[in-house]
């Protein structure tokens, strides 16, 4: 179904006139290696495209980006075998740039073959070809001596880029005058792809089209899949003879056709180098794409999924969906929006790949195909179980899981397998990893810290559950006082306690709370924690006015009389969880209440 899909998108980029010529590739273009008539070096051009990105923050990036240029299509074969017009710059220049220097020795000899087999098929290319360029181009493969070239100051000027970088040629002066343009190039070029199917190649049916023609035997290379080979990872590939069967050796085990390989592979390989059509989750990259091409769904899953993206900022997005959504930035999503088809179809499939490269290919984790429809409504879903609190914001998935990790680590890594869990949880409606909901509250108890984000996660793990399984309790967004679940009560009676020592304090800095010392025991054992908090609140009353600590009496008596006349010996995870959306709850109604109270002042 995945590469059916993919060719059905190639199909549609046909349409929209975004196809490469058969015989070509699109290839990014970083500099201009400036050559005289003679073949001489006399400059190396930044060529790339300054791009300004929208950042999180609201400010403005400015991104250098490669130019993306046609060539003769590249190889796939292992080893040293160079291209016609090679980009890559120890075939063009024959150096290794390593340790500051450059230098053209090497124990294997790779850049004195390297440079020599782009040599020697360029020279035999452009036999014949007279222009400008070409006779520039012809003398520099005549001329170029790689050892005594590692002082080029051009080069060195490049530093550390040049192992990164690729290449064309233009004439001296003449910037708009490109090799790889030049017309006597691409005429021979495109008569040289004028060749029969090569002997020995196997005609039969092929799986996905269901036409008759020759079997790819080695599928194109899918690049720009981050941890991927940097010269490109197969998505269908049979290395190894334990994976062939009935004498069927390398890539005909897949029996797919020459044609549907390339569709497939250049549909995928168009979609990954498209930022609006991808996203990495640690180390899981995803795509997405609509049928039809429809771009506004894509833009749909970037803004309310993973948050405003390169290509639009949370002003555009909120101008883009209109009344479709309400705002944006607010997440204001509800059911009822969501059956409006102002913008576009709901009808639409919508497809989402996650892949993640391994030493042989790569390695499909998840694919989805559904209605536009049921994606948006999942995706509203889970904003909606995300609110906590007065304000509603969406929560992007960068947000989230930046709330996994210690925010005093920054090299902290998360299970991939768990943000994987996680988006598909999302996608599909179906409920979130418990592994979420356990991380959660170790990180709540191990930071003492819990903000509006790893409430609403939390809240969002208990509340899917118990929907899914219809059970009847559900977490409220904002403080609910009719709650008489034990775990949520302990919560609530924790942060009363917290406030009195606060408040007893006068608003001095405390050195050490009672959050810091016993939030996460009084999570885990009420028992054994909340009567000596009682005992130690009594001390904190009698520093209060008497009108504070008469309320404040009148609200821990409250509490507990909705207690089952004794606290729990042990809160298990979900209770844990329940301990802390109570906590946070009503340390916010005390926050609420205090902001009123200044505004009325």
């Amino acid at each position: 179904m995945l590469i059916n899909a993919l060719c059905e998108y190639y199909e549609e980029l046909e349409k929209q006139g975004r196809m490469v010529p058969e015989g070509y590739s699109r290839q990014g273009v970083h500099y201009l290696i400036s050559l005289t008539p003679e073949g001489n070096i006399d400059g190396v051009i930044d060529w790339q495209i300054r791009e300004n990105i929208p950042q999180k923050n609201g400010k403005v990036k400015e991104v250098p980006r490669p130019r993306s240029v046609l060539l003769p299509l590249r190889t796939e074969k292992p080893g040293i075998d160079s291209n016609i017009l090679e980009h890559r710059p120890l075939y063009i220049f024959g150096l290794h740039y390593d340790a500051n220097a450059f230098t053209s020795q090497d124990k294997t000899r790779k850049a004195e073959k390297s440079h020599e087999a782009f040599r020697k098929a360029n020279l035999d290319f452009i036999e014949g070809l007279h222009s400008p360029i070409i006779s520039a181009y012809r003398n520099f493969l005549l001329n170029w001596v790689p050892e005594e070239q590692t002082e080029n100051p051009y080069l060195k000027d490049l530093g550390k880029a040049y192992k990164t970088a690729y290449f064309a040629f233009c004439l001296s002066g003449r910037p708009d005058i490109l090799l790889h343009e030049d017309p006597l190039i691409r005429q021979k070029w495109e008569s040289s792809l004028n060749e029969s199917v090569e002997d020995g190649s196997v005609i039969s049916q092929c799986a996905v089209t269901g036409e008759t023609s020759p079997i790819a035997r080695i599928h194109n290379k899918i690049k720009g899949v981050p941890g991927g080979q940097a010269s490109g990872t197969v998505l269908v590939g049979f290395k190894y003879s334990s994976g062939w069967s009935y004498d069927h050796k390398e890539s005909y085990n897949s029996n797919i056709s020459e044609n549907a390989m390339k569709r497939y592979s250049f549909a995928l390989n168009t979609l990954l180098a498209d930022r609006n059509h991808r996203q990495t989750i640690d180390d899981i990259t995803v795509i997405y794409w609509a049928s039809g091409g429809d771009e506004e769904c894509v833009d749909f899953l970037n803004a309310f999924l993973f948050g405003s993206n390169e290509k639009t900022t949370p002003e555009q997005v909120d101008q883009m969906l209109g009344g479709l959504f309400g705002k944006v930035r607010e997440g204001a999503v509800t059911e009822e929006k969501l059956r409006l088809t102002e913008v576009t179809d709901e009808n639409v499939n919508f497809y989402i790949l996650g892949m993640k490269p391994n030493a042989a290919r790569l390695s499909v984790k998840f694919f989805y195909r559904r209605r536009l429809g049921q994606i948006l409504s999942c995706v509203a879903q889970h904003q909606k179980d995300m609110q906590i609190g007065g304000e509603v914001r969406a929560v992007p998935l960068w947000r989230l899981k930046n709330e996994l990790k210690s925010p005093k680590s920054g090299n902290e890594q998360i299970d991939a397998s768990l943000l994987a869990a996680i988006f598909q949880s999302i996608v599909n409606g179906t409920p979130y990893p418990v592994y979420l909901l356990s991380t959660l509250v170790m990180r709540i108890k191990t930071d003492r810290s819990i903000n509006s984000v790893r409430a609403g996660a939390v809240r969002a793990c208990i509340n899917r559950y118990d929907r899914i399984h219809h059970n009847k309790e559900e977490l409220t967004m904002a403080l609910d006082k009719q709650n008489t679940n034990q775990a949520y009560l302990c919560g609530r009676l924790f942060a009363v306690l917290q406030k009195i020592q606060e408040n007893a304090a006068g608003g001095a800095k405390l050195n050490r709370t009672i959050k810091d010392s016993y939030f996460a025991s009084a999570a885990s054992k009420p028992a054994l924690v909340f009567p000596k908090l009682l005992t130690l609140s009594q001390n904190h009353m009698k520093k209060l006015s008497e009108g504070r600590a008469i309320y404040f009496n009148k609200l821990v008596e409250e509490i507990i009389g909705k207690l089952s006349g004794e606290f729990p010996d042990t809160l298990l995870l979900t209770e844990q969880g329940k301990f802390m959306i109570g906590y946070y709850q009503q340390d916010q109604d005390f926050y609420t209440k205090n902001s009123e109270t200044t505004k009325e002042d």
